[in-house]
């Protein structure tokens, strides 16, 4: 039983194998036998045509398609199958350039089983288009334009043209050459050439570019490609303008113009400078640029007319007929773009020409541009005094006497043949301390110098000296005279501010005290200070010294109004004893002691009307008086003024925070047996004892001190004795200083020197 199974097996494979076989070889009598198809591009027919026939050997009837390029694709309705017999037909033209890259049109082939319409094979097909030369080369644009210098150089790149085809590049169809058909117009300087670059095209040209000669060239090109059957091409039109370059010299062609100058005149034209030029007008080519040789000095410049192109000379600088009398000058000329020069020697086939040529020639060739020879006249006119030197600086030393001789003026009449005489005259003198005499220019003081004046700067005092001729007109020079003030210890130091408010405390309290002195250094600060009298554990001073220092006071000190004396002392030992008022009050119920004393000097209503009644009845008398001196006409009897004293006192009570009366004595501190008299020392004088009330002034070391007997007033009192003692302007604006910080009070006291024994 197994073995029949095994039989039974076995027949049926190799029944099996036989049918596999068998079928095997069927399919190889079923493969297709496909023709190579192309067809030629524009074939003019007659159409329909048959392009081929596709052959297949069946046991069956089978129907044929075919779909793609051609058929259903770009380009449609060109191909068709007779889906009987296989034969492929043409319908139309096919154009090479249409279709894509390939250039191959592709199809799909199909056949099916007629009985059952089942799909029997599928594959590809592809028919190959054969170009015709149907096409010429066409360039990129049919007109070129290009604008090129005169000065351009042969066998540089002028232009570049591009030219393509259509057909196919690896045939005879597509490959194209450039030539030059015609140059317009035609010059013996210039001749164009072109060299192909694959499918460009670049214009260059031998000589030399002339724009006197040809303004523009057109040159016609042309691109044909080297078909077998036909050859095709196609032209371009280049337009190549010359832009003129600076290759004509200017040359002077005249002059005009008075050729003179006034001396001391500028601004004016002397000359004007014609020249010629070939080149382009109102062209870089063609503007000219000057240049003034043998002008040292530089009294003369040069430009050009925009319009004429001439060289307009102007003279800038003042000349000096004394010191010249003409000028010569020598004036080249060029354009404002570089010069060149180009030449044909020899004209050389196939290769660039034998040239001669200047190109940016600098200083290679000296001699290149044209000169001309001027000369300038000076005309002699009159000439000013002239300072010499025009500056004097002097030095000084402040306070010398009025009329003392500073300085001597020199002046000098520079013409040649304008002889005058001149006179001098005092110019700039803002504080009115110097004469002039109007003859000898001799300089002298006609005021005290004061290097502290506000005219000063940096102790430096400006003034100028005139010289006036009698020409017509009449000419000045100025002389300028600086002198340089040196400094005495003329002055002490000032407190700022000579009173201030303290609070009523338990502790010391402090406030600040500041002096100043105009004086420099070494007679001004640090200063040195220092209370009198009896402060003892009452008030004291820390530091010492300094320009500002604190003002102490002890808690000894009751509220109140107290007069300080204070001694500050410069580095010369200069020093006065000034009053320093200070108020000392209770903080606590009002913190400024000065708006108590305001408010509790307010008057009432009361007092106001009785105030107003006042005042009407002096107005009443006054016109009463005025009508009885109508009448009878009175003489003045003059009153001689005399000055009020202050009676010192030393009375010291324990004061209250509350307003003090007038007429109460205020609360003055004793200072030593010094206070009734003014001492002023001197290494060259003994000490003179002077009776005053409240100042004592004292300077060591000064080769003279002037004395003078002050006695404490009334502000009003004081200010009159200021006005009438002194000339400086940096006090008057004090009210509350005590008259022995005034200058003029050392000044004052010679006279009274020379009175006193």
């Amino acid at each position: 039983m197994r073995t029949l199974h095994v039989t039974i097996l076995l027949a049926l494979f190799i029944w099996t194998m036989y049918a596999l076989a068998d079928t095997g070889k069927i399919r190889q009598k079923r493969a297709w036998i496909i023709d190579s198809f192309s067809i030629e591009e524009e074939n003019p027919g007659p159409f329909p045509y048959i392009l081929g026939k596709i052959e297949l050997t069946r046991a069956y009837l089978v129907s044929f398609e075919l779909q793609g390029q051609g058929i259903d694709k770009e380009p449609k309705d060109v191909l068709s199958i007779n889906k009987d017999t296989g034969e492929i037909y043409v319908h139309g033209k096919v154009d090479y350039e249409a279709v894509d890259k390939s250039k191959k049109l592709k199809l799909q082939f199909e056949a099916r089983n007629k009985s059952n319409n089942a799909l029997d094979t599928r594959f590809g097909v592809e028919i190959k288009i054969l170009d015709i030369n149907d096409n010429p080369p066409l360039f990129q644009s049919a007109k070129y334009e290009v604008t090129v210098d005169e000065s351009h150089l042969q066998g540089k790149e002028v232009l570049t043209v591009l030219a393509s085809d259509k057909d196919d590049p690896s045939t005879k169809n597509g490959t194209l050459f450039f030539t030059i058909k015609s140059v317009t117009p035609k010059t013996d300087n210039a001749e164009f050439y072109i060299q192909q670059q694959g499918e460009s095209g670049t214009i260059y040209f031998n000589g030399c570019l002339d724009y006197e000669k040809a303004q523009k060239y057109t040159i016609l090109v042309e691109a044909k490609d080297d078909g077998e059957k036909i050859k095709l091409s196609s032209t371009c039109t280049l337009i190549v303008k010359i832009l003129d370059k600076n290759n004509n010299l200017p040359e002077f062609s005249g002059k005009t113009g008075p050729g003179k100058v006034k001396e001391r005149e500028t601004g004016f034209e002397v000359l004007r400078l014609q020249v010629t030029d070939k080149d382009s007008p109102s062209s870089e080519a063609w503007n000219a640029k000057y240049t003034i040789q043998n002008d040292k000095k530089q009294f003369f410049k040069i430009e050009t007319d925009p319009v004429t192109n001439e060289g307009i000379l102007t003279v800038v600088k003042p000349m000096d007929y004394e010191e010249q009398s003409y000028q010569n000058l020598t004036i080249s000329v060029q354009n404002e773009a570089p010069y060149f020069y180009c030449k044909v020697k020899k004209h050389v086939p196939n290769t660039m020409w034998e040239l001669e040529n200047i190109k940016n020639p600098g200083t290679s060739f000296p001699n290149l541009y044209k000169t001309i020879q001027v000369s300038i006249n000076v005309e002699d006119v009159n000439d000013p005094p002239v300072f010499i030197p025009p500056l004097i600086e002097v030095v000084v030393m402040e306070n010398i006497k009025v009329g003392t001789f500073i300085t001597t003026f020199t002046a000098k009449d520079m013409d040649g043949s304008h002889i005058n005489t001149f006179k001098f005259v005092k110019g700039e003198d803002i504080g009115e301390w110097i004469t002039a005499d109007a003859k000898t220019a001799q300089i002298s003081t006609a005021k005290i110098l004061d290097r502290e004046s506000p005219f000063v700067v940096n102790s430096t005092y400006r003034a100028t000296l005139y010289a006036v001729d009698d020409g017509v007109p009449p000419l000045t020079g100025t002389g300028t005279l600086i002198i340089h003030i040196n400094d005495q210890n003329d002055n002490v130091p000032m407190l700022v501010v000579n009173n201030v408010d303290m609070c009523l405390s338990k502790e010391p309290t402090m406030a600040n005290i500041t002096a100043v002195d105009p004086d420099l250094p070494p007679y001004s600060s640090p200063f040195y200070f220092e209370l009198l009298g009896d402060v003892k554990e009452k008030w004291r001073i820390d530091p010492g010294h300094g320009t500002t220092v604190n003002l102490v006071k002890e808690n000894s000190v009751y509220s109140g109004y107290h007069l300080l004396q204070i001694k500050i002392s410069d580095q010369q030992g200069c020093h006065v004893i000034q009053n320093l008022s200070v108020t000392v009050c209770d903080c606590s119920s009002n913190p400024n002691c000065h708006v108590t004393m305001v408010s509790g000097a307010r008057i009432g209503a009361g007092a106001a009307l009785i105030f107003v009644i006042a005042v009407l009845v002096l107005i009443a008398m006054f016109l009463m008086a005025l009508l009885i001196s109508c009448k009878t006409e009175k003489k003045m009897i003059l009153m001689d003024e005399g000055l009020g004293y202050l009676v010192t006192t030393n009375t010291e009570n324990p004061g209250t925070d509350c307003m003090v009366p007038a007429g109460v004595n205020v609360n003055q501190t004793d200072y030593s047996k010094e206070q009734n008299t003014v001492k002023v020392s001197s290494q060259a004088n003994a000490v003179q004892s002077i009776p005053s009330t409240n100042i004592q002034v004292v300077c060591k070391g000064q080769q003279a001190v002037s004395q003078v007997q002050m006695q404490v007033r009334t502000d009003q009192t004081f200010q009159r004795s200021i006005r009438r003692s002194s000339t400086r302007s940096s006090y008057r604006g004090i009210r509350n200083v005590q008259p022995s910080s005034m200058r003029s009070s050392f000044r004052s006291v010679s006279s009274q020197n020379a009175n006193n024994p």
